[in-house]
């Protein structure tokens, strides 16, 4: 069992920036982020594959603002240019599956979940 830690999620003026911590109790093979509005689906943000330090964006709105990196066993998530369609809970995911096609978007995928920690952008 891995647990997982989020932290440094607050509230911030629309440009403004903030970083998201991870902290795993054990080393896995996939880390990433999803989000989440209240009322609608999960939404995958970045991963990083480990043994490559492959790293993954989900989309054009995230790539080139957001920044995911990984030190040990803590993923970071480095946020520039925050606007208030960022608002949302953060979560850390991880797994064990060998593979970098196994680090990607689709949440069944990740087994290990954290608490969440929110973000709020105001503008």
């Amino acid at each position: 069992q891995v647990q997982l830690v989020e932290s440094g999620g607050g509230s911030v003026q629309a440009g403004g920036s903030l970083r998201l911590s991870c902290a795993a109790s054990t080393s896995t093979y996939c880390m990433g982020w999803f989000r989440q509005v209240p009322g609608k689906e999960r939404e995958w943000v970045a991963a990083h594959y480990h043994p490559m330090a492959n790293k993954y964006y989900a989309h054009d709105s995230v790539r080139g603002r957001f920044t995911i990196s990984r030190e040990k066993n803590t993923l970071y998530l480095h946020m520039n240019s925050l606007t208030p369609e960022d608002t949302a809970m953060y979560y850390c995911a991880a797994n064990n599956r060998w593979g970098s096609s196994a680090c990607s978007g689709v949440s069944s995928v990740y087994e290990f979940w954290g608490q969440g920690t929110q973000v709020t952008v105001s503008a």
